[in-house]
C-alpha cells in the first residue's frame, strides 16, 4: 500500500489468501489477529507500516504481488463443499492441490446432490467479489425435471416467486430438450442462495432430478473437463477476471506458471 493509504484489516487478510472476508472477520473477532502487537478489532484499518500477525505469525510485507490461482472443478454428485462434515462424506477439498502460506476458498457452493462447475481461488477478495450481489455475476444451470414447464410457470420463474427467505427470480429460462417424461431447462440467476434453483422448481410443484451448474459469470465449465477433474486458469484469463471485477492485476512478470489440467481419479468413500 503506497504512502499512508490504509485498507480494512479483513480485506488485507483475504487478499493474502488466508480465507474469505467472512472467515477473516471471525478470526479477528476471535482475537487471533494482532496489529503492532495489539489484538485487533473488527473494522480496524492498517497501512504499509503496520505489522499484522495471525496466531502470532507475522504476515510477510506486501512484496511483489502475484496473480491469485483460480481452479475450475467439475464437481460430481456425492461430494460436500465443506472441510468439516460430521457425517464423514467426501469433500471437494480433498481433491485440491496442497498450498503453502495460502488457502483455497470456494466461490459459492453446490449442494451434495448437485454437480458441475465449482470455482476455487487463493484470493478471498476475488471470491468475495464473485459472490457479492452488487457485481451481478450470472449463474447458469442445466436443470432436469419430471414434466414440462408451462408458459405460465416460465413467466412466474422470470417475474419472481416468493420463498421462505424472500422473492427469487430467474433472469432467463430456456428449454434444453429431453426425451420421454424428463425435460431439460437452462436457467440463469444472479444470486446464489442455498438450494435456490431446486426451491424455485419445487414451488411450482416440479421436482428437480438433476442439477448441473455450467457457468459462473465469465467462467464456463470446460467441455472436456470430466467429473472429478481440475483445471487451472491461464495467467491471462486470471488477469481478465481480476479486471472484470475491478481488482488490481499485478504486472505480467509476477504471474505464475502456465495452466495445467490435473486428473484426479481417486475414489473416495464416506468414513
Amino acid at each position: 500500500m503506497p504512502g499512508d493509504a490504509t485498507s480494512k484489516l479483513q480485506k488485507l487478510l483475504a487478499q493474502a489468501g488466508l480465507g474469505s472476508r467472512r472467515d477473516m472477520e471471525q478470526w479477528i473477532s476471535a482475537g487471533r489477529v494482532t496489529v503492532n502487537g495489539v489484538t485487533a478489532r473488527l473494522g480496524a484499518r492498517v497501512g504499509a507500516r503496520d505489522v499484522v500477525a495471525v496466531d502470532g505469525r507475522v504476515l510477510p510485507a506486501a512484496a511483489p504481488a502475484r496473480l491469485p490461482q483460480v481452479l475450475l472443478y467439475h464437481k460430481p454428485e456425492g461430494e460436500i463443499v465443506s472441510r468439516d462434515d460430521p457425517a464423514g462424506r467426501p469433500s471437494v477439498f480433498e481433491k485440491l492441490p496442497r498450498l503453502r502460506g495460502a488457502k483455497w476458498v470456494a466461490v459459492g457452493r453446490l449442494d451434495f446432490n448437485s454437480c458441475g462447475l465449482l470455482v476455487f481461488t487463493t484470493s478471498g477478495e476475488l471470491a468475495n467479489r464473485m459472490m457479492h450481489p452488487s457485481h451481478g455475476l450470472e449463474r447458469e444451470y442445466a436443470v432436469r425435471v419430471l414434466g414440462r414447464l408451462t408458459d405460465e410457470q416460465i413467466a412466474r420463474l422470470v417475474s419472481g416467486i416468493r420463498l421462505d427467505d424472500g422473492v427469487a427470480r430467474c433472469d432467463s429460462v430456456a428449454s434444453g430438450g429431453g426425451e420421454g417424461a424428463n425435460r431439460w431447462y437452462h436457467v440463469v440467476l444472479k444470486e446464489g442462495r442455498n438450494r435456490i434453483v431446486r426451491r424455485l422448481f419445487e414451488a411450482l410443484g416440479l421436482k428437480v432430478s438433476r442439477l448441473m451448474r455450467v457457468r459462473f459469470g465469465p467462467l464456463a465449465l470446460p467441455p472436456r473437463l470430466r467429473r472429478g477433474q481440475l483445471q487451472e486458469l491461464a495467467a491471462a484469463e486470471a488477469r481478465q477476471l481480476l479486471t472484470l471485477l475491478g481488482l488490481p492485476a499485478p504486472p505480467p512478470q509476477a504471474a505464475r506458471g502456465p495452466a495445467r489440467t490435473r486428473h484426479r481419479r481417486r475414489s473416495y468413500r464416506a468414513r
